[in-house]
């Protein structure tokens, strides 16, 4: 009987389940997208991208005829009985009944209007700027943010005569910001438990790269509004209360309490606000969390079939044949770093899916991260905020496609308008080169 835990000998022909899916899905997703799009649909979205995982977990069951199936499943069980993996799949359902109750709730609307109605008129586009950011941070998700903000900015840019691209922009940037900082962001919990680090490890890792690239953006957007004509914004109705939630959860995931306590507070915080300010009724919140968990299936079913997928290449030779790769092109550590920036890059351009990359590359980025001494909070940055710097640039992502569509103009007119992914890129290599906040000592 072959054992399942000797070493492997490097082998290329392992990744060709990856390589499947990368083939499937991109390929799909071009041509849904390009070629011949759905009527009111988006192109990426057409191919699922769970039944793109099942076609590459078929072929990895037929490679290597040394392991029987069983030996297979196995591998596979292993992979998926890991600690981070569970704790992953618990926080990601308590993420969605948190999100679905939030949102239900109103919170996220009155925060973001109360936070309007103390900006000045000539500094609106900077204020959606820092209040994206700030709601970001508290809900744990950049679509959420957008899908709240980017109707507001449309009603500021009608209402003053600001260029509405430029504010859409500027609300994706922001929103990308709080994402790739968040305690109880999908992205963060793939990148800390793929790694098995911290949270708050990971947030001063990135927070030394992510607030450096803010700080420009916000000041090249208020030298841009400056050189324009003065504005005025009307009064936005909001409720304080609908509000305290996001804050109770933004300062509670800051002091580092536990992301599950963090999580069951707001909602229930979510729930009371809403039944108080008759936002919610005692269905409508149980209705809402159990759509918000919902909500959540795709991505959960995602990361038991990576860490599935991940097993069986890992068991055939994979990650062994891309780090020797690794090691052969960069040959320091911070060619590693570089290395896991890359994987995680190509991960997302090719899957338009910020949190399905983490997942894909964290397996293989542990790996390089312990043959490079890389600290594992710093791996999960890494990887946190490449993910991020692309898929708030992508054109036929998720975030980009869904502003677009609530604005009603072309997810390519905002690009030329998206500073802060830019900036965040340049932070995140100076860092690297520097080697700036490459230790993280946890406290």
């Amino acid at each position: 009987m072959t054992d399942l835990n000797k070493k492997r000998e490097p082998n290329g022909l392992a990744l060709l389940p990856i390589i499947i899916f990368l083939v499937v899905y991109l390929g799909s997703g071009i041509y849904y997208e390009y070629i011949n799009p759905p009527e009111g649909g988006m192109g990426f979205y057409v191919m699922s991208v769970v039944v793109a995982f099942m076609i590459a977990m078929t072929v990895a069951f037929l490679q290597n005829r040394e392991l029987s199936f069983d030996q297979k499943i196995h591998a596979c069980a292993q992979g998926i009985g890991d600690d981070n993996i569970t704790i992953m799949l618990f926080i990601f359902l308590l993420a969605g009944a948190f999100s679905g109750i939030a949102s239900e709730s109103g919170g996220a609307a009155s925060t973001a209007n109360m936070l309007l109605n103390v900006v000045p008129g000539n500094f609106a586009i900077p204020g959606l700027f820092i209040i994206a950011c700030i709601i970001s941070m508290a809900m744990g998700t950049s679509c959420g943010t957008i899908s709240v903000i980017a109707p507001i900015a449309v009603n500021v840019a009608a209402g003053a005569g600001l260029n509405l691209p430029f504010c859409i922009a500027t609300v994706v940037g922001g929103a990308m910001f709080g994402d790739n900082l968040s305690f109880i962001s999908d992205t963060t919990i793939a990148a800390t438990k793929t790694q098995g680090v911290e949270m708050k490890d990971k947030f001063r890792a990135n927070f030394r790269i992510a607030l450096p690239a803010a700080i420009a953006t916000l000041i090249l957007i208020t030298i841009i509004c400056m050189q324009g004509d003065a504005t005025s914004l009307e009064h936005f109705d909001f409720s304080f209360i609908q509000a305290i939630p996001y804050f109770a959860v933004l300062i509670a995931a800051l002091c580092g309490i536990n992301v599950f306590i963090v999580l069951g507070g707001g909602v229930i915080l979510c729930f009371l606000a809403g039944l108080i300010t008759g936002s919610l009724t005692m269905s409508t919140a149980f209705s809402s969390m159990g759509s918000g968990t919902t909500g959540m299936f795709e991505t959960m079913v995602v990361a038991i079939l990576v860490a599935a997928l991940g097993a069986l290449m890992k068991e055939f030779g994979g990650f062994e044949y891309l780090l020797k790769a690794i090691r052969k092109a960069f040959k320091s550590k911070k060619g590693g770093e570089f290395g896991i920036g890359i994987l995680t890059s190509v991960m997302d351009v090719a899957t338009a899916n910020n949190t399905v990359a983490i997942v894909m590359a964290g397996p293989i980025a542990r790996e390089v991260s312990q043959e490079y001494d890389i600290d594992p909070a710093r791996t999960a940055s890494l990887m946190d905020i490449f993910s991020c710097v692309w898929q708030g640039i992508i054109p036929y992502g998720a975030q980009l496609l869904i502003a677009a569509g609530l604005a009603g103009i072309g997810s390519i007119t905002i690009i030329p308008f998206l500073f802060y992914p830019g900036f965040l890129l340049v932070a995140v290599i100076v860092s690297i080169i520097t080697g700036f906040g490459s230790k993280v000592k946890a406290k």
